[in-house]
């Protein structure tokens, strides 16, 4: 009997199987995005409350910190509201007290936050959408309790406002992200199990977890040695 037929047959339903799948399954691609929330002063004592409502909403909170504004930094902050009649108001509002920065972050994370903000004048978000955050715990259109921002370009540059110190590389998506992924991820991965399979440790999870802190490509390389105008500084 010939068996080569068969294995032929096979290969090729195989193959045919391995196209379909293919086509069915989509490319991965990355899209997290990022913007900025705040908790404005008169809710401060709402906290952990609306927190666990962003948390519940699928979002991850990447920084977080309490401040209070200079009247001269809330003019900064909402510059592009200046000359308006609410204005003054605004500003001594937002430096009234302590308030919460937080960077949010998730899939389209500037429109759902935005949706579950609700409309920004909270006596309308009351009778429209009264389930929404502002429709709970803001007050009128001035002390409407949370700030969301614009769009994409207006949370860079709110976030920047709020955490100098954090820096934003843009996220990449599409074509850019499968690179990312073919080029630093999936060698890594495969490099780590690898290794896994020859240690074969006690608990597999925590060993592979460290061995990826450990091996990350983008981890700061440390430099000891001293430049020669370093030491005579």
């Amino acid at each position: 009997m010939h068996l080569e037929p068969l294995f032929f047959l096979k290969y090729q339903v195989d193959s045919n199987l391995e196209a379909k799948m293919q086509m069915l399954m989509p490319k991965p691609q990355i899209f997290v995005e990022r913007t900025l929330a705040l908790i404005k002063p008169d809710i401060v004592d709402k906290e952990e409350e609306i927190e666990d409502c962003i948390l519940r909403s699928g979002f991850l909170i990447l920084q977080k910190r309490k401040l209070q504004l200079s009247p001269e930094q809330c003019s900064n902050f909402y510059a592009d509201q200046y000359g308006k009649v609410f204005f003054p108001n605004l500003t001594a509002y937002m430096s009234s007290g302590p308030l919460v920065a937080m960077v949010l972050a998730r899939h389209c994370a500037v429109s759902y936050w935005k949706e579950l903000l609700g409309p920004s004048n909270s006596i309308r978000a009351r009778r429209t959408h009264p389930h929404s955050l502002r429709a709970l715990y803001g007050t009128d259109e001035l002390r409407n309790a949370l700030h969301g921002s614009l769009n994409i370009s207006t949370a860079e540059r709110e976030i920047r406002f709020m955490f100098p110190e954090v820096i934003l590389e843009p996220i990449p998506a599409g074509q850019r992200a499968r690179d990312y992924l073919n080029l630093y991820i999936k060698p890594t991965l495969l490099a780590g199990l690898t290794a896994l399979c020859k240690e074969k440790p006690a608990d597999p999870m925590i060993w592979l977890a460290d061995w990826l802190i450990e091996q990350n490509p983008n981890k700061p390389r440390l430099q000891h040695h001293i430049t020669e105008e370093e030491h005579q500084g």
